[in-house]
């Protein structure tokens, strides 16, 4: 048997199966494409989660959208962040042109231009339908890698949130947030927390005021507040087909800490929300993180060790989640670890970081008869990549370099008049399209503040009054007490006395002229 053989061989006993898959491409040999080397992923083991990793300009965001086709024509809803906002042609079919037609032929299939069922979503609500949490919903952790809190501000924004929930105090927007640090930390509530929560410092609060202001300044303040997204308008499907949710980003790319924890608090709450379901034949869902780097970039073990929580235990709820970034080394090992499916495009070595990249991606792929791993890897072309997935038995399968199919929708964002009309007629554009504003945080401390005020003057008035009356009893005594007030005293006694002894006025009037007593004595 020929090499060829061998490999062909070996290809089809991994990849092969009669259950439901998603087509990747074909297998290549020594350059040649062949053909019957079929490359496939098993639907059922789409939420063993993944990575889609490789250069820029390696074609990784077409391979997401490959993805995101077939299993959209499986019934298997998808969500995908837009990062540049040239995912949008998904929901057009594509053209076709001489280069898909001939990679379509040398793949053994036919191009069939088709356009799938799609959701616009935004952050801030001017690429799509309007996406909003609370800030109860988001967490002190979230929220802390979103304001780039240091250890001792993340404990106090953790006080903030267990005083609101120990209070039955809704924290739904950012105003509300600000209302609980003021009434903690320079208000009545001061007092209250120091006991059991732990004393707020005016630097601090000050600070982490700061951080909220800045949020809001730069008109993204809105993605906090109701109506909040229900997570479970992600899992819908039109006439069989699942839908692709776009999260279209490319209006707050520049604010890479807030769209990346977004997605992980919607992670978060799938995970939270959605019954346990154990294997499926096919997943509920399928979240596609694109620049994956930056959900990781300067995070804290709180936060990381939450990402890894989501990741581990959300499969038993049949979502599955495919990190896609540059490099394997952008995402933490103990991530990487239980990421079943690898599609790695091409790797430049141009640097000695570059190189150490290389050896360590290399050490992550298992042994090949038919490949040098690090060769393969730095020689791939556009539309090609290094791939193994897990089979039906959850086994890695052979190493395979890949001629990727092309996606068969438009590659590049939608026209912009068909694009805003996309959104206008979409039934959740409408549906969150207008805040509301519940009684919430804001609004109960804003009335306790009140009263507590009022108590206060109420309180201020009775010590002046008491003062005042004090004042006027010590002015009347010290008036008594005065040495004029005594010398009246006497005189008016010896006046008294005077008339009591019968001293006539005359005797009076000589005692003026002799210069004695005023009264005569």
């Amino acid at each position: 048997m020929s090499k060829k053989e061998q490999f062909v061989a070996a290809i089809q006993k991994s990849y092969l199966t009669d259950k439901p898959v998603i087509r990747l491409g074909s297998a290549i040999l020594e350059a040649e494409i062949i053909g019957e080397a079929r490359v496939n992923l098993p639907l059922r083991m789409m939420n063993r989660h993944g990575l889609v990793a490789g250069a820029t300009g390696s074609g990784k965001t077409r391979t997401l959208q490959v993805l995101a086709e077939q299993l959209s024509m499986a019934g298997v809803p998808v969500f995908m962040s837009d990062i540049k906002g040239d995912l949008s042609g998904i929901a057009q079919p594509g053209k076709s042109n001489a280069a898909l037609e001939e990679r379509s032929q040398v793949l053994g299939t036919t191009f069939s231009p088709t356009g799938y069922p799609v959701e616009l979503y935004s952050l801030s609500g001017q690429k799509g339908a309007q996406m909003r949490a609370t800030i109860l919903e988001f967490g002190p952790i979230l929220l802390s890698k979103i304001f780039e809190l240091n250890d001792t501000q993340s404990g106090v924004l953790a006080i903030l949130f267990k005083y609101a929930d120990d209070k039955d105090l809704p924290m739904v927007d950012l105003n509300d947030l600000k209302k609980v640090l003021n009434y903690l930390s320079e208000g009545p509530g001061a007092a209250e927390i120091r006991s059991d929560y732990g004393s707020i410092s005016t630097s601090t609060a000050g600070t982490i005021l700061r951080k909220i202001v800045a949020l809001e300044q730069q008109g993204v303040g809105t993605i906090f507040g109701e109506k909040s997204f229900d997570i479970t308008d992600l899992i819908s499907r039109v006439d069989g087909q699942g839908v692709i949710s776009l999260l279209n980003i490319s209006d707050v790319q520049d604010k890479p800490a807030l769209f990346s924890t977004f997605m992980l608090s919607m992670l978060a709450e799938l995970y939270s929300k959605l019954p346990e379901a154990g294997d499926l034949d096919k997943p509920k869902l399928v979240f596609f993180l694109d620049e994956a780097h930056l959900l990781f970039k300067d995070a804290p073990k709180a936060f990381l060790d939450q990402i890894e929580q989501v990741v581990r235990l959300i499969r038993s709820k049949g979502v599955g989640i495919f990190f896609c970034t540059q490099m394997a080394q952008d995402v933490p090992v103990t991530v990487l670890s239980q990421l079943g499916n690898r599609i790695q495009h091409v790797l430049r070595a141009f640097t000695p970081q570059d190189a150490d990249a290389l050896k360590q991606t290399v050490k992550t792929y298992p042994k090949s008869d038919f490949y040098s791993i690090d060769r393969v890897l730095t020689t791939l072309g556009i539309g090609q990549a290094l791939i193994t997935v897990l089979n039906e038995k959850g086994i890695p399968t052979e190493v395979a370099a890949t001629h990727l199919l092309p996606p068969t929708s438009i590659m590049g964002p939608m026209v912009q008049a068909d694009y805003d009309n996309h959104v206008q007629q979409s039934d959740l554009y409408q549906k969150y399209k207008d805040p509301v504003d519940p009684e919430s945080a804001y609004e109960m401390l804003t009335k306790r503040m009140e009263a507590h005020a009022k108590v206060e003057a109420e309180a201020n008035e009775e010590v002046v009054e008491a003062k005042k009356e004090k004042e006027e009893k010590s002015v009347f005594s010290d008036a008594l007490n005065s040495p004029l007030a005594k010398q009246i005293g006497r005189e008016v006694v010896r006046g008294v006395f005077g008339m009591l002894f019968g001293k006539s006025t005359r005797s009076r009037t000589t005692t003026r002229k002799t210069g004695g007593g005023l009264f005569g004595f």
